[in-house]
């Protein structure tokens, strides 16, 4: 992403790019044309850190990419808007409902869009299996399980919880607010998975959507993808499910959503959806779009020029490849 913003900055005639981390051992780090590490996302001077980087490099966009990171700036947009930078983040209520998969649930049956059945694990009610447990505010498959009986459910909750409890899930999971267990079960479907990138302008007025067809999983990220045009069997269908997720959610700039097929059945189920730039966006831009230029021009109110870096060439298959990077 990095990389794609620096290409996007230059296109454009702008100069430099400013990474943020809390880690020095981020290999991004070394990707940008310079750096800062800032403080852990919970601490109380993030927010007043991040805002005074923005009013000394004169830092015109903030684009984050991780979970726990959303909700904090998107609390915080005004802050940042008072110095005249855009923060490419959704409206708070947006972020409940995608961080939340209890809300997201809840909410997409709300709005007639497809959804695995889901329940809060404290709740008592008759379990059809196999079924997933994972965290509510889960990410990256952290804590994902599946059971085939209530002997693995009770077993696969406990360690669900465990886990969030040991990890940087503890977080939301524990906010002021939240009902409920931290672990949800889900029941299983089948079918082909879809990535979908559901794009808006910065002002959360709905575009269009790119869709890949999944080939393969690593860590809850997207391995290897194909992407599909109009001439693709379910394009029509995927495509009205990111127009109405969009006119439900009102998000802002690109959201991620994960969505399971059954060719046999007319309405797709989503899994999951992610406020932000997906694992699965590289395939996109390997088939030629270019969201983050995209994004520099929503900022000047360029939207029709936008439009064209917002397609894809059908039929583009794409993998991932692990590549080693020194550190020091």
């Amino acid at each position: 992403m990095v990389e794609y913003f620096r290409k996007a900055l230059k296109s454009e005639g702008f100069e430099g790019l400013v990474f943020a981390s809390n880690s020095g051992m981020s290999p991004a780090l070394r990707s940008a044309d310079g750096y800062f590490l800032t403080p852990l996302i919970y601490d109380r001077a993030y927010i007043p850190f991040l805002v005074d980087k923005c009013r000394e490099l004169k830092i015109d966009l903030v684009v984050p990419l991780f979970d726990v990171d959303l909700p904090v700036l998107s609390a915080n947009r005004e802050k940042f808007e008072a110095l005249g930078v855009t923060v490419a983040v959704s409206d708070p209520d947006t972020l409940s409902v995608c961080n939340d998969k209890y809300r997201m649930y809840l909410k997409l049956k709300e709005s007639g869009i497809g959804c695995p059945e889901t329940r809060l694990s404290g709740d008592t009610q008759e379990n059809s299996f196999p079924c997933i447990i994972k965290p509510r505010f889960g990410m990256g498959s952290i804590g994902v399980l599946k059971a085939y009986d209530e002997a693995e459910l009770n077993a696969c909750i406990s360690m669900c919880g465990r886990t969030v409890k040991e990890s940087y899930l503890k977080y939301e999971s524990s906010a002021e607010g939240v009902d409920g267990a931290a672990v949800i079960v889900q029941k299983c479907v089948s079918g082909h998975e879809y990535g979908l990138d559901v794009i808006s302008d910065l002002d959360g007025n709905y575009l269009t959507t790119l869709i890949r067809r999944k080939s393969a999983m690593r860590a809850g990220e997207t391995d290897e993808a194909v992407m599909l045009g109009e001439d693709d069997p379910g394009y029509d269908v995927l495509m009205r499910l990111g127009k109405k997720i969009a006119e439900a959610l009102k998000p802002r700039g690109l959201i991620d959503v994960d969505v399971i097929r059954d060719e046999s059945e007319d309405d797709p189920y989503v899994i999951d959806i992610n406020a932000r730039f997906g694992g699965g966006y590289p395939f996109s831009h390997l088939a030629g779009a270019d969201v983050p230029r995209a994004y520099l021009l929503f900022m000047e109110g360029r939207i029709p020029e936008a439009k064209k870096y917002l397609k894809v060439t059908p039929g583009v298959h794409g993998y991932k490849e692990i590549v080693l990077k020194t550190l020091n």
